[in-house]
């Protein structure tokens, strides 16, 4: 589904970063990003900055019923800064398991943007039409003894196998005379 990413540049509060960028609505829906302006408040302003595909995948069926069960559902719009003033809009994603992973870089900026009802309706309907329970199957202990036999136990040097973990004695000199 084509997603527009609404995104809000306001001042920044400090003299070392001039502009806050941040994504604070979806259009689910949209045509293309032309940067239109979309409301102005002084300095601050909300612009369309970009239109991107949602794609929901099967396996990823278990993530969005996550965001679902969260009490504002969301989508994570994950924001890159490359190079020019304002960070461009690298993707979208239902899922809090893939914008984890891109917010753990550390390069990247993951903002929660809260998911429209007829959003929230469709990935609903899609999780629940591919979500499989996956059957809990307890572990069980090998029997095997692995403390029979005793390998790489102590140190080579030492010849008395009867306390193999004490240090070597430093090697006797010979007088030569």
């Amino acid at each position: 589904m084509p997603l527009g990413i609404v995104v809000r540049r306001s001042p920044g509060v400090t003299r070392w970063v001039r502009w806050i960028w941040r994504p604070v609505a979806v259009l689910p829906g949209a045509g293309p990003a032309t940067g239109t302006e979309l409301r102005r408040e002084g300095d601050t302003i909300e612009h369309h900055a970009a239109t991107v595909t949602l794609t929901l995948w099967a396996a990823d069926a278990e993530a969005y019923l996550v965001n679902l069960s969260d009490r504002d559902p969301s989508i994570y719009v994950v924001l890159r800064n490359e190079g020019n003033e304002a960070p461009g809009v690298l993707l979208a994603t239902a899922s809090p398991y893939e914008a984890q992973d891109y917010d753990d870089n550390g390069e990247d900026v993951v903002e929660k943007v809260p998911m429209p009802a007829g959003l929230i309706a469709w990935v609903r309907d899609y999780a629940h039409a591919h979500h499989q329970d996956e059957k809990f199957i307890k572990r069980r202990r090998d029997r095997a003894r692995v403390d029979l036999h005793e390998d790489g136990i102590g140190d080579a040097r030492i010849r008395q196998a009867a306390d193999v973990y004490r240090a070597p004695r430093p090697a006797q000199r010979r007088q030569t005379q």
